[in-house]
């Protein structure tokens, strides 16, 4: 077996694909979270106080995630910038052709994704009222059962047009950003290849959109009325 340098390009390939892996499943997993305010009330603030009463367990999971996340933005910055040193000249004539617009904004995307997780970090879990535009303080929310009510938390924050709109172009970025990520993950891993590349591809893409649809479901359920 080869062992892969962590200082060659190849190394930095894989340490993206590994985080880009775990990221993944994070995202899904997220997104199933968020759904469940179709179910009603109880069922969402019933989830989150299960979340909130297991401390080491979800600052584990924070705390891994920060890792990941480090890990991933770093290895792609630094591909990226030996992709560029290998050719310093740019080209005449440059033909986009040879790659998709979400390959070829890979990095542009990813970082715009991780400012728009700072926000939602801010917005929803560290509940900062200055940010939310609704003038509501989201930590003084709960329901008749004394916990905190995601459930009326998640209607008022996507209540403003401004926040649900936001939300949507970021969840756009990542599906964009996840489109060509979830492909190339298993071609830097070395599962890819002509015989099936193909169904990656269209694979990543059908992934990429239906977490895009799932996660705008919520604030365009809310805009609209639907859950109220």
């Amino acid at each position: 077996m080869k062992i892969i340098c962590l200082q060659s390009s190849l190394g930095k390939k894989y340490v993206m694909a590994v985080t880009g892996f775990a990221l993944f499943g994070f995202v899904i997993m997220h997104m199933l979270g968020n759904l469940q305010v179709f179910l009603g009330p109880n069922q969402i603030n019933r989830y989150a106080q299960f979340l909130q009463s297991n401390v080491e367990l979800v600052w584990a999971a924070r705390l891994g995630l920060l890792l990941m996340v480090t890990l991933h933005i770093v290895s792609a910055v630094l591909v990226s910038i030996e992709n560029k040193a290998a050719r310093p000249e740019p080209y005449g004539h440059y033909q986009a052709a040879a790659g998709s617009y979400a390959s070829r904004t890979m990095l542009m995307s990813g970082l715009i994704v991780a400012t728009f997780i700072v926000y939602h970090l801010l917005h929803y879990t560290v509940q900062v009222q200055a940010i939310n535009l609704t003038g509501q303080d989201f930590v003084t929310l709960h329901d008749d059962q004394g916990r905190h009510d995601v459930y009326r938390m998640m209607i008022v924050g996507f209540s403003n047009l401004w926040v649900s709109g936001f939300y949507v172009l970021g969840m756009a970025l990542l599906a964009l950003h996840l489109s060509h990520g979830a492909s190339s993950m298993f071609q830097s891993l070395g599962w890819k290849n002509g015989k099936y590349g193909r169904w990656i591809d269209r694979l990543a893409c059908a992934a990429a959109l239906i977490i895009f649809l799932g996660y705008c479901s919520v604030p365009v359920a809310v805009l609209t009325g639907l859950v109220k």
